[in-house]
């Protein structure tokens, strides 16, 4: 399997661009925010996921390996196609998708083209089930976001999943996990003494 592409950028279509790898070209399909990025002459590295069906091997190419983590547990849900997912993450990044199925923002979900309200809703079900992972709250360098830590903290001290994800949707971005926390188990306490 193809996981990752380091080369030089040949050409770029639509939605693909053509990199040479040590005189080899590979055609690869990828998102409209990562094609942006990828001028022709420029080398480009991208993380792959080979998508092998009975007609057709389709290389898809992403920026990031948490593009390409969320790509393949889209393609995994049920009635989630490549093309549907790559959709997906044309509009929605892996951590705005997060948030959406965390709040049940069935309305984000609808923002992806041919996505409407009655599959956006199935969408939500069956991916809040797929997105249970810590894995893929992850900050740029790799480590488990605040909001991941915090999560796992509260989830490891019984706090149920519902209670967990009402209190995260109301915290702030931008602070230490320690702070996140305390915020947290405050607001849970006070919640369970009311």
């Amino acid at each position: 399997m193809i996981g990752m592409l380091r080369g030089e950028v040949i050409d770029r279509g639509a939605d693909e661009v053509l990199v040479d790898v040590g005189g080899v070209g590979y055609r690869i399909r990828v998102t409209p925010r990562t094609l942006v990025a990828l001028d022709p002459g420029t080398e480009a590295t991208l993380h792959t996921h080979l998508h092998v069906r009975e007609d057709a091997m389709v290389l898809y190419g992403f920026e990031a390996k948490a593009e390409r983590a969320t790509f393949e547990l889209l393609c995994g849900a049920t009635g989630v196609g490549p093309k549907l997912a790559q959709s997906i993450l044309a509009v929605h990044d892996p951590v705005a998708l997060r948030r959406a199925l965390l709040d049940d923002d069935v309305e984000a979900l609808t923002l992806v083209p041919g996505v409407g309200k009655r599959t956006a809703q199935k969408l939500l079900v069956e991916l809040k089930a797929r997105f249970e992972l810590p894995d893929l709250e992850v900050v740029p360098g790799g480590e488990p976001s605040a909001r991941a830590e915090v999560r796992s903290a509260l989830a490891g001290l019984g706090y149920e999943p519902e209670e967990v994800r009402e209190v995260l949707a109301t915290l702030p971005d931008d602070e230490p996990v320690e702070e996140l926390l305390r915020r947290a188990l405050r607001q849970l306490a006070a919640e369970r003494v009311s």
